[in-house]
């Protein structure tokens, strides 16, 4: 497989599971389109529209934080190759390899669902999550501004929110954001993987630099907003032996709390980050594949709840003991992060509120 700059995956990595024709060589002048017109093009990022009934998707799952979620867009132009939302554009008929990074979705109608499904009488306060699947500040949030109008409502009605993101572009709504923390409605968590820019660059390649990402946690912090931190994935043998460093780094910038996630491969996502590290890291693809593959009992991944978050056999361990000391060195972890759900009041519709 081939680097190609500026994005994740090495190819388009077909999918079976939702009818995801796999197109053969068939003779045609287009299974010879290099030979004839040179080299492919750079790949362009697109967008098309989506238009659900609904924006509010809901789970019961026992280790997430949370019952509620939106996302703004579907695929990702950040292009982390280890995302675990890479199948999910399998829906769509598409590749969770190349496409999810350059054939995106947007949902221009978010906002207007969002106040709709809070106007119900029937509906029910809990936190409501985004950047949970695709980041809601992926730089197409530039053109679309889809995730601050959604914020906007968020403000209009206090209802609590939870922003997960590894992008500083989320200091373009500092505004909306700093209006919901002094209601201590909104927590926000950025993801920093790596303080190398090498490995940052090619584990995501389209994400903002690691030292914007943290000047946006001091900038967010200054501002009054309760910021924590994740180094999502840890990956070992790519970025494990910078857990200390990166904790440290975090909580000097002002986050309240640094977490993990180990890396998680499912579906798709293995087979593409195999091609990955066979590209970037030959001389060690093998050993990383079999220490995740410790982590995971054996398997590339390990769906069941719990223990997908957790992993198992020494090098889990490891990492978790490492981490633990690291928070504890740096201070962290002090104090629950939480927000209020009290203060909810349903948007106004035609009839203005009185009071």
């Amino acid at each position: 497989m081939a680097n190609i700059p500026g994005r994740g995956a090495t190819h388009n990595q077909a999918s079976s599971r939702f009818n995801l024709a796999a197109r053969e060589t068939d003779g045609d002048w287009l299974d010879a389109v290099e030979a004839i017109d040179g080299p492919a093009q750079k790949l362009r990022t697109s967008v098309s529209l989506i238009t659900p009934r609904t924006i509010i998707s809901r789970n019961a799952s026992p280790d997430i934080a949370f019952s509620q979620s939106i996302n703004a867009y579907a695929g990702c132009e950040h292009g982390c190759i280890y995302c675990f939302a890479r199948p999910t554009h399998a829906y769509h008929d598409l590749s969770p390899g190349l496409d999810f990074e350059t054939r995106l979705f947007a949902k221009p109608d978010a906002a207007a669902l969002l106040r709709k499904e809070l106007a119900r009488r029937s509906y029910s306060v809990s936190p409501i999550a985004m950047g949970t699947n695709t980041d809601p500040y992926q730089p197409i949030e530039k053109d679309w501004g889809i995730t601050r109008q959604l914020l906007e409502v968020m403000v209009e009605c206090r209802h609590p929110v939870f922003i997960t993101t590894k992008s500083d572009r989320i200091l373009h709504d500092i505004d909306l954001l700093a209006d919901l923390a002094r209601d201590n409605l909104v927590t926000v968590m950025i993801s920093v993987t790596s303080l190398d820019p090498k490995v940052a660059r090619t584990l995501e390649p389209r994400a903002p630099h690691p030292e914007r990402r943290i000047a946006a946690i001091a900038r967010l912090a200054e501002a009054g907003v309760p910021v924590s931190a994740n180094m999502s994935p840890i990956i070992p043998a790519i970025n494990d032996h910078e857990i200390e460093q990166v904790v440290a780094r975090l909580a000097m910038a002002g986050a309240q709390d640094v977490n993990y996630i180990l890396v998680r491969l499912p579906h798709e996502v293995a087979p593409l980050f195999r091609a990955w590290l066979e590209t970037h890291y030959p001389d060690r693809a093998a050993k990383v594949m079999a220490m995740i593959r410790d982590i995971r009992g054996g398997r590339d991944n390990d769906p069941d709840f719990g223990s997908r978050m957790r992993g198992q056999g020494v090098w889990a361990d490891l990492t978790r003991t490492r981490f633990i000391k690291a928070r504890r060195k740096a201070n962290l972890g002090q104090a629950r992060i939480s927000v209020r759900t009290d203060l909810f009041r349903p948007p106004e519709g035609a009839q203005m509120r009185l009071f």
